[in-house]
């Protein structure tokens, strides 16, 4: 898949050119959670310090969201407009500082952490869409679900990493150590990224032209017009657009409440320390990252064995919400932290899945606005984090545990597992 050749002909073999842009944004992704995930840690120590109930824990969690819900229909229609890679270098940039600021912020008022993190999420909303559209320009269209897995593996690696490093940096170094180490490898990878990637294969001076060729070839969809408006009515008017809509609002409820809560709930269920509750919590965001490349790789498979677009999406979304919705049913059974580790791997690894389903499928329909199709999409799945987010926060205050969300949760993922299977489709609408 990434092996390319030099010059017209080939001869001396070297690393394909478009392998080089997924690894490098690879790399921005494992950062950009990372950044996101420290909160979910450093918020235990900071809740203690500062005497936060747990209601007022789930409001400093969604904060990150509050800024992420604007930035991502406008970051959806900048990437359109301009290209992944300087939207993404910009927001890189951005949420890089936020990081940096945020120890000054908890420090300073509660008030100036929750506008450092709004604006830490309004800078990384245009992440996502982002990568979608600059991948899509550098991969033909049987390696696009490989490409996005690769991707979407750092994405889920960056949990890994932020769960494992930020207690071990908290108690060496302090509070500050994590969000100094992970600003700091953010301006670092943007020094990369500026001078060695290209929006597009047809830009780049470094890739060769039987690897140009291959892009090209299996590209299916038309260029981008820029500059055009994207038709907002129109694009709302279809069923599988609200098909991806609600998909990702399922996908993101379900997320964002294992992403905030996890350390949270392993300390309070099963009363483990801090550093345990990490551990915990690292494991199934590891097995994420490998589970979303088979998933793509499977999907790619089918589509190269002939299986048609439509069924391929279906299938993969449909794994990506009915493992999820029953391995978090039988969380609420879990007698240990070992066995509920087990089912959230499970709920974890399956829902990786949805990554070769919706994520991929704007691209499917509009590709034209698949940035612009990603940013409402988001939004709306950024509203229902925040909801989730919050409301586990209060569901536990309230009743004292947290199996009632959980099951409120896996209700949504069978709900969404049949609006998307009636109206979904791989074809392309816009």
């Amino acid at each position: 898949m990434f092996v390319g050749s030099r010059g017209e002909e080939g001869g001396g073999s070297m690393v394909a050119e478009r392998f080089m842009v997924v690894a490098l944004m690879a790399g921005i992704m494992c950062l950009c959670n990372a950044d996101r995930v420290v909160m979910s840690v450093a918020i235990v120590p900071l809740a203690a310090k500062h005497g936060w109930s747990s209601s007022f824990l789930g409001i400093v969690q969604s904060s990150f969201l509050w800024g992420y819900i604007f930035s991502s229909v406008i970051g959806g229609a900048l990437v359109d407009k301009y290209g992944g890679k300087r939207v993404i270098a910009w927001g890189a940039a951005l949420w890089s500082l936020a990081t940096l600021l945020t120890p000054w912020a908890a420090n300073h008022s509660t008030g100036s952490l929750l506008a450092v993190r709004a604006f830490f999420g309004l800078a990384e909303g245009v992440a996502l869409p982002s990568m979608n559209t600059l991948l899509s320009r550098w991969f033909p269209s049987q390696e696009r679900a490989s490409a996005v897995g690769i991707a979407m593996g750092g994405f889920h690696l960056g949990n890994v990493v932020g769960l494992i490093l930020t207690p071990l940096l908290m108690s060496s170094i302090g509070i500050s150590g994590p969000f100094v180490l992970f600003s700091s490898l953010g301006f670092l990878w943007l020094m990369t990224w500026s001078y060695r990637v290209t929006n597009d294969p047809l830009e780049s001076n470094s890739i060769s032209k039987s690897e140009l060729r291959l892009i090209l070839a299996g590209k299916s969809d038309c260029q981008v017009v820029k500059g055009k408006l994207p038709p907002l009515r129109l694009l709302l008017s279809k069923l599988p657009t609200w098909a991806i809509i609600f998909a990702n609002i399922t996908n993101n409820w379900g997320y964002f409440v294992l992403l905030s809560w996890m350390p949270v709930y392993f300390q309070t269920v099963f009363n483990v320390n801090l550093k345990q509750a990490a551990w915990f919590s690292a494991i199934p965001w590891g097995t994420m990252a490998i589970s979303g490349y088979i998933a793509g790789a499977t999907s790619d498979y089918l589509i190269k064995s002939g299986y048609s677009i439509t069924t391929a999406r279906k299938i993969m979304q449909s794994i990506g919400f009915i493992g999820p919705g029953v391995a978090l049913l039988c969380l609420n059974y879990a007698g240990s932290p070992a066995v509920a580790s087990i089912f959230i791997t499970v709920a974890l690894s399956l829902s990786s899945f949805s990554q070769a389903g919706f994520l991929l499928n704007m691209q499917d329909i509009a590709p034209q606005y698949a940035g612009f199709v990603h940013g409402i999409s988001n939004s709306a799945g950024t509203l229902a984090a925040i909801i989730s987010t919050i409301g586990t926060g209060f569901f536990v205050q309230w009743l004292g545990s947290f199996q009632a969300f959980l099951a409120l949760t896996s209700c949504l993922y069978f709900i969404a597992t049949v609006f998307w299977n009636l109206y979904a489709t791989g074809e392309r609408v816009f």
